[in-house]
């Protein structure tokens, strides 16, 4: 995973060009290819979609993932990215106003859930509500989150806590990562006995288990849009971003429990 992506092969073909001398026209180095910056949590039906975009159209596609504070950040710095996809609406709204991002070409992709994971592949269910002391059923231990403030996933699990009543006993004993599936890998590896993640990520990672869902009205709904970024090459990026909603793109997502947003 890069934490700042690596540049597409077409400003290394610029560079080349201009070292041998060679003229170069419009579009022509590596015409097609692309950077798309996306949420951590997208990263194992992203590389389906990364596949079959590659095998469809025989561009070259680099994808980065991180938290989508930490993407959004970059691509307001000038960070060489054609497509963003965010994993809340926040932060495309954060670009947005920064003139950061076409709007014209914005969309609502994607939904999902959040949910309470234990490590290993058998741990028992729980009912959360108001009265679930998860704070106690915590003891001494850690709860795993992607930063709380920043990163959409911790955004997300700290509302759906504070709805529930549980954040302020459970708030000490929060160890908060760079990304959710930073989190993840803490309940994964037995760092921590239990997270909230997406339901996506938990079904990628066979060393949690799923024990509890979060009811949907308890946090903000969660939807990921796409959009292309500002000084990208429009063409290209358009095509990406009408395949992420074509049927094989749509069916990576959905293999991977995600939810596809309406039109």
């Amino acid at each position: 995973m890069h934490d700042f992506p690596v540049f597409p092969r077409a400003a290394r073909v610029v560079a080349l060009s201009a070292l041998l001398g060679l003229p170069l026209t419009s579009g022509a180095a590596g015409a097609g290819e692309l950077t798309v910056f996306a949420a951590a949590s997208m990263k194992t039906a992203m590389d389906e979609v990364e596949a079959g975009w590659e095998a469809a159209t025989g561009h070259e596609l680099t994808v980065s993932y991180a938290g989508s504070s930490a993407l959004a950040r970059q691509i307001e710095r000038g960070a060489p990215a054609d497509v963003f996809i965010s994993a809340n609406p926040g932060w495309m709204d954060h670009l947005e106003a920064a003139g950061r991002i076409d709007p014209g070409t914005r969309f609502d992709l994607l939904g999902n859930r959040i949910v309470l994971i234990a490590h290993g592949q058998d741990a028992g269910g729980v009912s959360l509500s108001a009265e679930f002391d998860l704070a106690a059923h915590l003891g001494e231990n850690r709860l795993a989150m992607a930063l709380v403030e920043a990163v959409p996933a911790g955004i997300y699990g700290k509302a759906a806590l504070e709805s529930l009543g549980l954040w302020d006993a459970v708030a000490p004993k929060v160890a908060q990562a760079d990304n959710v599936r930073a989190a993840l890998a803490l309940v994964a590896t037995g760092e921590a006995p239990l997270g909230i993640v997406y339901a996506t990520d938990a079904r990628a990672e066979d060393g949690v288990s799923i024990i509890a869902s979060f009811p949907a009205d308890a946090h903000p709904p969660i939807v990921y849009p796409a959009a292309a970024v500002t000084g990208a090459d429009a063409a290209p990026a358009a095509d990406f971003l009408r395949y992420l909603r074509g049927d094989l793109a749509r069916a990576a997502f959905e293999r991977q429990g995600f939810a596809l947003a309406t039109d």
